[in-house]
This record gives C-alpha cells, sequence and structure tokens, in this order.
C-alpha cells in the first residue's frame, strides 16, 4: 500500500461514522441556509462599526468592543463566557499635520505610525531626502543628517514592502535624520495614507515617523529628480502612555463527549484608530461569534468543545495573544486547532494548516486528515486545504505546537484600504459574510465532531 493510500485510510478511520460525508455535507447546507436567512455576523459588524467605531488598544472604544463581544456571547448561547485580563500598550495618535513648503507649497495628508514619538512643539522644518531601499539610504550615509528621509518604495506585497514602516524611523536615525516618512504600503492609494505599528532600536535616537500618500511620495521623487530642493514642515503630538487594562474575549459551546479537547475560533477585536476597522478585523470576529452561534441555533452538539476567542492588542503588540499562551500553556496537548480569520470580509478561499514542530511526514499526514475533513465544505464552492501559515494571534500558541489554521480569504482589496480612513462597514458585502460564517461554521463543527488530529 502506498504512502498517500495509507494516510487516507488512517484519516478516513480518524474522522469516524459521526463525520460521514452524507452527514458533513447535510450539516453543511442546514449551516449555511441558517446563515443567509438570518445574516447575523453583518448585523453585528454593522452595530460594531457604526457604534462604536475604531477600536485602538487602550481606547475607550475598545474596552466598549469588549463589553459588546460578552453580551453578544451571551445572547448566542455561547457559555463560559468571560474577559480574561491583559495589559496593553496604550500609544495616542494626537494632533498631526504637514505642509510642503517649497518647491511647491501644499498640504501633506500623513497618518502617525503607531508607536511613533511626537515632534518638538511647533514641529519641525526640514529639506527631505527620497530613498528608494535601505541600500540606497546606506550609500548616502550621513548626508542625510539634519534632514527627513522619505522610503518611497513601490508596493511588491504586504510582507515585502512593510518593513519599511516597521524599521524605518531606526534606520534614518542612524545616519541623523530628524524624522522619517513613509510610502503608504498598499497598492493604491486614493490619496490616503496608511498606518500601522513601527518599532525603534534602542541604539538610536527615537524619531518622529509618519506615513504620506502613495500621490505624495511618487512627486516628492520626481521633484528630487528633477534637482529641487523639497522642504516639508511636519507637526505630531503622538505619545505613549503607561499600558493599559484590556481582556480576551472567550466563550464556548461545552463538548459532549470529549470537553477537555478543543477547537478554537477566532479574530481580533482591535483595530487601528483610523476608519472603523470593518476588515481589520471586525470581519474576523463577527465570523467566529457567528460560526459558534450557527452552531447553536441548529441545536449541533460537538462531540468536543469550540471555543470563541476574541483577541486584544493584535495591532500594536500581539499582546493578547502572549498572555492567552501564558495563561493556557498546560492546556495545549488538548487544543486540537486554533482557526484564526484576518484578512477581511471578501469569501474564503483557503484553509492552511500550520504545524512549526512536525516532521515532514507529519506534516503530510495532518494535510492528508485536513483533507479528508473538506467533504464539510461540500456545500460552498472550491475551497483550497494546505499547509501555511496560520495568523498573528494564534501563533504564540502555534510556536510551541498547537496547530494553526489559518482562514484565507480572497483578499482582492483588503490591501487597498486596511489601516487607513477608509477601513469601513459600507465596503462589505453582506452574502461574503453569511458565506463565511457558514464556512468556518461546517469546517470547525466537522473537526471537533472528528477523532482527527494534527500533531
Amino acid at each position: 500500500m502506498n504512502l498517500t493510500r495509507c494516510l487516507l485510510l488512517v484519516t478516513a478511520t480518524a474522522l469516524g461514522a459521526q463525520t460521514s460525508p452524507e452527514a458533513l455535507r447535510a450539516t453543511a447546507e442546514r449551516l449555511r441556509t441558517e446563515a443567509f436567512r438570518t445574516h447575523g455576523a453583518y448585523e453585528d459588524l454593522a452595530w460594531l462599526c457604526d457604534r462604536i467605531g475604531h477600536r485602538l488598544s487602550g481606547s475607550p472604544q475598545l474596552d466598549q468592543a469588549i463589553a459588546w463581544a460578552q453580551d453578544r456571547m451571551k445572547a448566542a448561547g455561547l457559555t463560559q463566557v468571560h474577559a480574561e485580563p491583559v495589559m496593553v500598550p496604550h500609544w495616542v495618535r494626537g494632533q498631526e499635520r504637514a505642509e510642503m513648503l517649497a518647491p511647491l507649497p501644499q498640504p501633506l495628508h500623513i497618518l502617525g505610525l503607531g508607536g511613533s514619538v511626537g515632534t518638538p512643539e511647533g514641529g519641525l522644518t526640514a529639506e527631505v531626502v527620497v530613498v528608494g531601499s535601505f541600500d540606497e539610504l546606506d550609500r548616502l550615509g550621513e548626508a542625510v543628517k539634519g534632514k527627513i528621509v522619505l522610503f518611497d518604495v513601490p508596493y511588491k506585497g504586504y510582507g515585502h514592502t512593510v518593513v519599511y514602516r516597521h524599521d524605518g524611523a531606526p534606520k534614518a536615525a542612524k545616519y541623523g535624520a530628524v524624522a522619517a516618512l513613509v510610502r503608504s504600503v498598499g497598492p493604491v492609494s486614493l490619496d490616503t495614507p496608511h498606518t500601522g505599528v513601527m518599532d525603534y532600536d534602542p541604539a538610536f535616537p527615537k524619531i518622529p515617523t509618519a506615513s504620506v500618500t502613495l500621490e505624495a511620495s511618487t512627486q516628492m521623487r520626481r521633484m528630487q529628480a528633477r534637482g529641487e530642493r523639497i522642504r516639508v514642515h511636519l507637526e505630531m503630538g503622538a505619545k505613549t502612555l503607561p499600558d493599559a487594562p484590556s481582556a480576551n474575549v472567550v466563550g464556548e459551546i461545552r463538548g459532549t463527549e470529549k470537553p477537555d479537547e478543543v477547537v478554537i475560533l477566532s479574530g481580533h477585536l482591535d483595530s487601528w484608530d483610523v476608519g472603523q476597522g470593518a476588515q481589520d478585523d471586525g470581519a474576523g470576529t463577527v465570523i467566529a461569534l457567528e460560526a459558534a452561534r450557527l452552531i447553536q441555533r441548529l441545536g449541533l452538539k460537538p462531540r468536543r468543545t469550540l471555543r470563541v476567542v476574541l483577541w486584544t492588542n493584535e495591532e500594536n503588540g500581539l499582546r493578547g495573544g502572549k498572555a492567552y499562551r501564558d495563561a493556557h500553556l498546560a492546556e495545549f496537548p488538548r487544543i486540537v486547532a486554533a482557526f484564526e480569520s484576518d484578512s477581511g470580509s471578501e469569501r474564503i478561499k483557503a484553509f492552511s494548516l500550520d504545524l512549526r514542530k512536525a516532521a515532514p511526514e507529519a506534516k503530510a499526514a495532518a494535510l492528508a486528515t485536513l483533507k479528508g475533513l473538506g467533504e464539510a465544505l461540500g456545500s460552498f464552492g472550491a475551497v483550497d486545504l494546505r499547509l501555511g501559515g496560520s495568523g498573528a494571534d494564534v501563533s504564540p500558541m502555534v510556536a510551541e505546537g498547537v496547530p494553526g489554521i489559518g482562514v484565507s480569504h480572497a483578499a482582492t482589496h483588503y490591501f487597498d484600504i486596511h489601516h487607513t480612513h477608509a477601513d469601513t462597514f459600507d465596503k462589505v458585502e453582506k452574502d461574503d459574510l453569511a458565506h463565511n460564517a457558514a464556512v468556518l461554521a461546517a469546517f470547525a463543527y466537522a473537526l471537533a465532531q472528528s477523532e482527527a488530529r494534527f500533531n
């Protein structure tokens, strides 16, 4: 018997009679019908966006969202609903503005980067030097001393380009720059800047840093190429306050036969302090909640426990995920998998299994098990089941050996708007949220019903 056939036979045995293909498909169709009948995820997201809004760590809005999430879990019939305390960073943007003074006076749309210091009182004015890479900055060296460095780096995928947002300020400070500007990390702009977290290197001074729009960044590059002298005035009131209390929100559907074995469904409640946090990650939180609510409403009784965890502080510290790891470490051998949805509201296209400590042969067997559960997805069109990454919030526990399952959405326009003022509810499609909640519910329920293990 070849390896693939053997793995599939083991998988079929592991899944058991309670997850027969016919039963999985019938349950999935019931979940889908109920999701489209009620559109609960859409209604929840509308409330979260319209009545609470953006939810940066340390803000009153995040506190409101934590209380709201507990109420919604209780209303859905989840048990053991509680908030697990976490101390989180408390960065405040303050007032900010920028203006090009020469060669052409004009306002610049900016967003300070999370964690940045502010400018001196009254702001600062300096010449701008445009660079396209860290290598180009290194070649200029101390020629940027006393100037503002602008990193005009074209978008080549988020992971490739975001390093300039995160590391630009300390790289510029190394050579004596007084501030750093970064071209917004996204494929399009519509004159809308993009914020996000940055970090400092303790070896160099902390200098203020902000993003500018694609339009302004490329304009300044053209000006420099023509030999024109660019001067910018920058004012930022950003500051970091002492850590603030926050919490992860947790609720469960208790397993009937194996309650100590847990399948986690999750998204993060916090967002940046612009827009409404609809895509990042309001959508992920409401589909995790709705998936559990659908299972409850249909009276389904999973053999394993389904646990919803809505994380705090994904955006600028990952304190929620780290605190959960520390508090639940003894439970990790009994966590079957941890799902995380954090790539917007468009339709789910894949589930990716993240096994950090497994040998190649074990990963092959785990992938076969994952694909065996794919019968639960027959009502939803093509959903790829593969090995890959999971999510930022679950990554601390995944690093300790817990299987992570990333929920990958189409994300066609996700990076156009996330971390911007444009991340608002109007861009969410009602049927996409219903579809996603049902897909997640069907797949998680199938796993909770089975004997499947990935490690």
